[in-house]
């Protein structure tokens, strides 16, 4: 993954750009600066495919790191490429403001290198994730879009992927919300029928063993036989998915909304990501073991 990402770093100080170079070009990405949130938003624009993750100063002359994010996320090309905030000073309403505004990620200076590159790797790696999710989009045939209701079953990750790229196509805008309904659709399965709970994975993503993990529960006896159901329904003005696990629930009420406890993981923003760029509503009902998710049709009211 690192030897293909390629990073835009938007950032004023010179040493902290040679350091950046340094850190980031040993481990195999391909490093484009720029000296402030203008130059950085015209290299954007003018070439919206070729980044795979920003890193951005939050404190720079003539357009401000906020200012520039604020202006990534409200572009529709730029609605899932990660944008890791950097700051010397960081209070938690900073943080909190970032993370808000749409930062994958808060990294705070001095540089710690070891942590710099796990959350660029990480970062890269969910953006080659979900690249993928939109060409399997795109490849896709529009059957969805002759079907007004359909009932689907699954039981892996792998499975809830291929299955979040078919029942994305029946959407207006299939790109956007394949990334959150994969979400919700590997959430059922892993801290749903599987149980790993957020701290596990915690661990789990830290050792770099969360999918031996996940393979391994998945052939636990008590799990072989555990599947997630999805209803598809089409209505007037909306299209509904309807996603049961069967797992105990969990705390769903927490991952609405960023919390800043949360807001140094390298997890977490699944649910949150869904709500804002994939559906028009998400509603968890009882302990969180079913969630419905709704997109408005094309001729439905906004």
């Amino acid at each position: 993954m690192a030897e293909q990402a390629r990073v835009l770093i938007v950032e004023d100080n010179e040493a902290d750009r040679a350091l950046l170079d340094a850190h980031l070009s040993e481990d195999g990405f391909r490093i484009d600066f720029s000296v402030d949130g203008l130059d950085g938003w015209a290299m954007l624009d003018a070439n919206p495919d070729r980044y795979d993750l920003v890193l951005l100063d939050r404190t720079m002359p003539r357009m401000d790191g906020m200012a520039l994010l604020r202006r990534i996320k409200s572009d529709h090309r730029f609605l899932i490429l990660p944008v890791i905030f950097q700051s010397a000073l960081v209070s938690r309403e900073e943080v909190i403001e970032g993370i808000r505004a749409g930062a994958y990620y808060y990294l705070t200076k001095p540089y710690d290198a070891e942590m710099l590159l796990s959350v660029v790797r990480t970062a890269a790696t969910d953006r080659a994730a979900a690249r993928e999710l939109q060409h399997r989009v795109k490849r896709g045939m529009q059957v969805l879009q002759l079907l007004d209701e359909a009932h689907f079953s699954f039981r892996t990750i792998e499975e809830a992927r291929g299955l979040a790229a078919v029942l994305a196509t029946a959407c207006p805008d299939a790109e956007a919300t394949v990334i959150g309904l994969t979400e919700l659709l590997v959430n059922a399965v892993e801290h749903g029928n599987l149980g790993i709970t957020y701290d596990d994975k915690s661990v789990l993503l830290a050792n770099g063993a969360w999918m031996q993990e996940v393979s391994r529960r998945l052939e636990l006896p008590e799990n072989r036989a555990k599947r997630v159901q999805v209803e598809f329904c089409r209505a007037d003005d909306e299209l509904r998915f309807t996603i049961r696990d069967r797992g105990n629930g969990f705390e769903w009420t927490r991952y609405l909304e960023i919390d800043p406890r949360r807001a140094f993981d390298r997890h977490g923003r699944g649910i949150i990501m869904a709500r804002h760029v994939s559906f028009s509503t998400i509603e968890y009902h009882g302990t969180g073991s079913e969630v419905v998710a709704t997109v408005r049709s094309a001729g439905g009211a906004a």
